[in-house]
């Protein structure tokens, strides 16, 4: 995997083109013996060899919109594309009316010049933490890949088209993890901003009380550089903080149980080299996250709201979902509306008890996910599968239920199961967290 800031300088140097890294990209996505079959949707060919001469000529005229401009792109299936139906990894939406924009923050990073590839994969309306699915096959995470390991969800197709280079950066989505437990699943970077940074218009809802938009990359830099592109800024990313002296809260109720054997190795290892690079370790328990899983208890904020989307098109066509996914939508109309208001309630609520908790801390520190990725076969029981989805989606979702930012890096060593080291900041400390989450990337190389 090659970084932004590596492909920006190779173009700035004339080393390479756009039209070079495109059909790079087109070359490692088309590959017999690769998963783009899997990681993409659709391609589009035509049109990115097109954008990348554009960018080429803006550049040789000096009128390149970034330093970026030529870099291929990944764009998730539930992202409006001008003239394209939204399908969100379903057939039960692949013939959806054309959207007439696109969607505001893939509008962004078009404008500074990145070159959409095309569509990638992902769990069916993206109501999924492990990333199968049945319509468009699932990409295997890349770890002992001839096994077949999940790849996360739902963003499962973004996080693999980067893992394994064919796209430089992938646009995500993350209501209740679907950029973080991707990118801990496949060895990479993945970013929950504050969700109301970054438009989620032209973005297929699934819970947009939750709903946040962003990027997956091979580094903190990237998803930063991203990130600001995305919530309307100019492309750039922060100088990484000094470890020395930062109080890291390392969560110690919830999110350490059921932990396996390659996640605690990995785990703990990361958490020395935090420590040796000058962190202060705090153990923590923070009261705040035993509310979230009572107050979701009857399928919470998905459930509710993705049925009140979903409930017309369920009608018509709900044969065509998957029934791992069609069951926790249909979750939702059980909730009646007093649920709902005693949601918003313990939300608020919690929002206020954590944030009083967390305030002595510059990050809270966690496991991503408590398990590496299962093999794809190994999830065929609907059971086994159910229990598996709401363990990988533990840890992430008490983030988007706080209204929080938060990262994933990888904290795994080379031929290991990938494990994900989840930062967690305030709300609306996105660029703090930035900084801490490079000095600890630093750290973790060491």
């Amino acid at each position: 995997m090659k970084t932004l800031l590596a492909l920006a300088a190779a173009l700035d140097a004339g080393t390479t083109t756009s039209r070079a890294l495109i059909e790079e990209s087109l070359a490692r996505i088309a590959d017999p013996g690769g998963e783009g079959s899997r990681a993409f949707i659709a391609v589009h060919e035509s049109q990115a060899r097109a954008m990348a001469d554009a960018m080429d000529a803006l550049r040789r005229a000096g009128r390149a919109p970034s330093r970026f401009a030529g870099i291929p792109l990944g764009v998730k299936d539930l992202f409006d594309i001008a003239g394209e139906p939204t399908p969100a990894g379903s057939r039960a939406a692949a013939d959806a009316a054309p959207a007439t924009a696109h969607a505001p923050a893939l509008a962004r990073m078009l404008a500074a010049g990145f070159v959409a590839m095309g569509r990638t994969n992902m769990t069916e309306f993206a109501f999924s933490g492990i990333g199968i699915n049945p319509h468009y096959a699932t990409p295997a995470s890349p770890w002992q890949r001839a096994a077949r390991h999940v790849p996360g969800g739902s963003s499962s197709g973004s996080a693999v088209a980067v893992a394994d280079g064919m796209v430089g950066v992938a646009l995500g989505t993350d209501t209740g993890g679907s950029c973080r437990i991707p990118a801990a699943f496949c060895g990479i970077v993945g970013y929950k901003p504050t969700a109301r940074r970054v438009p989620i218009s032209g973005v297929l809802p699934l819970a947009p009380s939750l709903d946040s938009v962003g990027p997956l990359a091979p580094s903190v830099a990237c998803c930063a550089i991203a990130d600001a592109i995305l919530a309307g800024g100019a492309p750039a990313h922060p100088a990484p903080a000094s470890l020395a002296g930062l109080r890291l809260g390392v969560v110690e109720n919830i999110v350490q149980d059921g932990m396996d054997g390659a996640v605690a190795t990995a785990y703990g290892r990361a958490l020395s080299l935090l420590e040796a690079a000058g962190a202060r370790l705090i153990p923590v328990r923070i009261a705040a996250f035993e509310a979230v899983a009572p107050a979701s208890a009857k399928g919470g904020f998905a459930a509710a709201e993705a049925y009140a989307w979903h409930r017309s098109l369920l009608a018509r066509r709900g044969a065509e979902y998957d029934p791992r996914v069609r069951v926790r939508i249909e979750r939702g109309a059980g909730m009646s509306a007093a649920d709902y208001l005693d949601l918003l309630a313990a939300r608020d609520a919690a929002i206020a008890a954590a944030d009083a908790e967390t305030a002595p801390y510059d990050a809270l520190v966690m496991p991503t996910a408590p398990i590496a990725p299962p093999r794809i076969d190994d999830l065929a029981d609907d059971a086994v599968f159910g229990r598996t989805n709401l363990l990988v989606l533990r840890n992430t979702t008490l983030g988007n239920f706080l209204d929080r930012c938060a990262i994933s890096l990888p904290c795994h060593r080379e031929g290991e199961a990938p494990a994900g080291l989840m930062l967690m900041g305030e709300t609306m400390g996105d660029a703090r967290l930035f900084a801490i989450a490079a000095a600890a990337e630093a750290a973790l190389a060491s």
